[in-house]
């Protein structure tokens, strides 16, 4: 059996009525559909964070950008350059 924790969760008058009779509907308790509910959201929030989403127009300059050569800017040529006058011991 996994390990338990404990959450407890106030909530006024008219939250908790509307909770119970929905839990009824179910044939649920109202732990279980308030447990139930919160990881449904929970995954659904989740899923949604860890996708990027894009424009047909972005994915293609994106993928351009991959497929591409690369080329360093001046910048990073000169840091580049900087870094290979650095002795190294």
């Amino acid at each position: 059996m996994s390990a338990v924790a404990r959450f407890d969760l106030k909530m006024d008058v008219e939250e908790k009525d509307i909770v119970s009779r929905a839990a009824a509907l179910v044939g649920t308790t109202m732990a279980a559909f308030v447990r139930t509910a919160a990881k449904e959201k929970a995954r659904e929030l989740l899923d949604r964070e860890s996708r990027i989403t894009m424009s047909v127009q972005d994915f293609q300059a994106f993928t351009m950008a991959l497929n591409g050569t690369f080329t360093p800017n001046v910048a990073l040529q000169n840091a580049l350059s900087v870094a290979r006058k650095v002795r190294r011991d």
